[in-house]
């Protein structure tokens, strides 16, 4: 059986791809997503409740549908990243990337030997189908897409150094974490961010690589995919449920002070 990955053959051909973040950690609700029509969906290991097993169920969940899955694992650690390619993952989003040497590690944690370090128990795994696909060795490498995130001024001051890795194949942008590193964590919209956003989407897209984001602005997510990103995630399925279901509890009248929280609510 040959390598097969849609969304990596999708980045490589340069063909916008446009996703949701699953934060609601429940195979349930991603199936639901996966009927809605996006091309990838992202199971949250860092900010969602998810651990290896719930990241299974919603593999599990979203294999019979169009939609592809990109796993964000919690950090870029060897020995978790071939836990979560074992289970069926084949494109990864690593957060908190800072340095060419981290995203060199990463990707040999990707990489079975000689190539990398990823530890061999494909047998007993997913994703060979437990042996059932004969030839996965021989094609895991090329198969695996990994996305580093870079998110911090450290990550923007070596991007050019992440993005000419061999086996990154795109950076995504973290709009939230970024601002915070610029000194306006509660701005992601601020125009210093903004303005050092688009420098490094066009850094990302001069080195070749796919470059992504997150944001729920309509209009930022188009101007983002004009400027020629090729993964955007347009919004986070917790925050259109909740501003969903808000919305429609206000056509009835506000709700009453004892309904709402008691701390301030922390934009995602």
């Amino acid at each position: 059986m040959p390598a097969y990955n849609p969304f990596k053959s999708a980045l490589a051909a340069r063909q916008p791809q446009i996703g949701l973040w699953l934060s609601m950690a429940d195979p349930y609700l991603a199936e639901v997503a996966a009927t809605a029509g996006y091309d990838w969906l992202l199971i949250d290991g860092e900010h969602a409740p998810n651990d290896l097993r719930s990241t299974l169920a919603a593999l599990q969940a979203l294999a019979p549908y169009p939609s592809q899955a990109v796993v964000r694992v919690v950090h870029g650690e060897t020995a978790l990243i071939k836990q979560v390619l074992d289970i069926g993952a084949k494109t990864l989003l690593v957060p908190m990337v800072d340095t060419s040497e981290q995203a060199r590690s990463i990707v040999a944690a990707m990489r079975y030997a000689p190539q990398g370090v990823r530890g061999v128990g494909s047998a007993v795994a997913r994703a060979s189908q437990w042996a059932g696909r004969a030839d996965y060795m021989a094609v895991a490498n090329d198969e695996v897409c990994l996305l580093v995130q870079a998110e911090t001024v450290t990550a923007l001051n070596n991007l050019e150094a992440i993005c000419a890795v061999d086996g990154v194949q795109g950076v995504f942008i973290g709009p939230a974490d970024l601002a915070a590193s610029m000194g306006h964590p509660t701005a992601p919209g601020h125009p210093d961010v903004l303005a050092a956003i688009e420098t490094a989407i066009k850094t990302i897209l001069a080195s070749g690589k796919a470059a992504g984001t997150l944001t729920s602005s309509p209009a930022l997510a188009q101007h983002y995919l004009d400027m020629g990103c090729t993964f955007v995630a347009v919004g986070v399925d917790v925050l259109v449920f909740a501003h969903a279901a808000r919305r429609l509890r206000e056509q009835f009248g506000a709700p009453s002070a004892a309904t709402l929280p008691t701390t301030p609510h922390t934009a995602y």
